[in-house]
C-alpha cells in the first residue's frame, strides 16, 4: 500500500515536470525541392497535453530584400489527424500542394521571424501550455 502511494506521488511529480516545460519548437532541416527552399521546424512536446494541430507562420527575409511567409504545419488542417503526444517530437513542414513555393533556394534566405503560432489540443481547444519558437 505504501509503495502504491509513493509510485502515485512520483507519477504526479513527473507529470507536473513535463507540463511545466511547455512546447519547444526549433529550426529543422531545410530542403531544396525543385530549386525552392522548403524550411521545417521540429517540435518537442514537453507538456502534459496532446497537440492535435500546430502551425507556425514564419516570415523569411530574402537576400534580394523581399519577404515571404510560409506556414509550417504538423498536419493538414482538414486531413487525417497526426497528434503529438506528451514526450514526442514531430516535424512541422510546408505543404507545397496547398501553399505557394518560396521561389528561391535556401541560400537566399537571410533571416527568419515568427509571425504567429496556432496550437490546438486533440480535443480542439487552444493549448494551455506555452509554445516557445526559435525559427
Amino acid at each position: 500500500m505504501k509503495a502504491a502511494f509513493v509510485a502515485l506521488g512520483l507519477m504526479v511529480v513527473g507529470t507536473a515536470a513535463i507540463a511545466a516545460n511547455g512546447i519547444d519548437v526549433k529550426r529543422g532541416n531545410d530542403a531544396n525541392v525543385f530549386g525552392n527552399c522548403v524550411p521545417s521546424l521540429v517540435v518537442e512536446n514537453k507538456s502534459g497535453e496532446t497537440i492535435g494541430y500546430l502551425q507556425v507562420d514564419v516570415v523569411l527575409a530574402l537576400r534580394n530584400g523581399n519577404e515571404r511567409t510560409v506556414e509550417l504545419k504538423s498536419a493538414y488542417r482538414e486531413g487525417a489527424p497526426s497528434p503529438i503526444v506528451p514526450g514526442a517530437t514531430a516535424t512541422l513542414s510546408q505543404h507545397l500542394d496547398t501553399s505557394r513555393a518560396l521561389g528561391v533556394p535556401c541560400g537566399e534566405v537571410r533571416e527568419r521571424k515568427v509571425l504567429q503560432t496556432i496550437c490546438e489540443t486533440a480535443r480542439g481547444t487552444t493549448c494551455a501550455s506555452s509554445v516557445s519558437v526559435q525559427p
